[in-house]
């Protein structure tokens, strides 16, 4: 059985565009909110807890739902001059020249941008967990801008006559 052909390469019209994942982050902050309730209700119906008990369960509570809000925080935003990539805890501004290629393997756990210094950048803001066929198109369409933006950038020779 023959592998389905990609589909073609369209990069988005209107800029600025976001890409995350929001599946996943409907869920984790659905369970965020649920579990903030469930535990922090738990704390104010034990009897026989100290105030002090009952706010230990409410800033426990707390200290769970902020985790998975962090862990909902991923994205990238696109626009005319490049992209900001918002992970889990740090965010970082790319020009479009500084990124080289946009890559999303099988089994690749989120997209990975190989840098013109050459090292190598997750972007947690596009993953094919849950959602595979959106993070595909997004892949796509982050690829499509990265190369259309980078080729009108940096106009790149061809090889020398003579292989050099």
């Amino acid at each position: 059985m023959a592998a389905p052909a990609p589909a073609p390469r369209t990069a988005p019209s209107a800029l600025p565009v976001t890409f995350r994942p929001t599946r996943t982050r409907a869920v984790l902050l659905t369970a965020g909110a649920a579990l903030f309730v469930a535990v922090s209700a738990i704390g104010m119906l034990l009897d026989g807890l100290h105030p002090g008990e009952r706010l230990s369960f409410v800033l426990t509570a707390l200290l769970f739902s902020g985790v998975l809000v962090l862990l909902s925080r991923p994205k990238v935003v696109a626009d005319e001059t490049g992209i900001t990539v918002v992970n889990i805890t740090r965010t970082r501004r790319l020009e479009w020249a500084e990124i080289l290629r946009v890559n999303l393997r099988p089994g690749d756990a989120w997209v990975f941008l190989d840098l013109n210094d050459g090292s190598s950048m997750p972007v947690l803001g596009i993953q094919p967990g849950v959602a595979r066929a959106h993070a595909l198109r997004d892949a796509r369409a982050l690829r499509a801008l990265s190369e259309s933006r980078t080729a009108v950038a940096t106009e790149r020779p061809g090889p020398l006559p003579g292989g050099g």
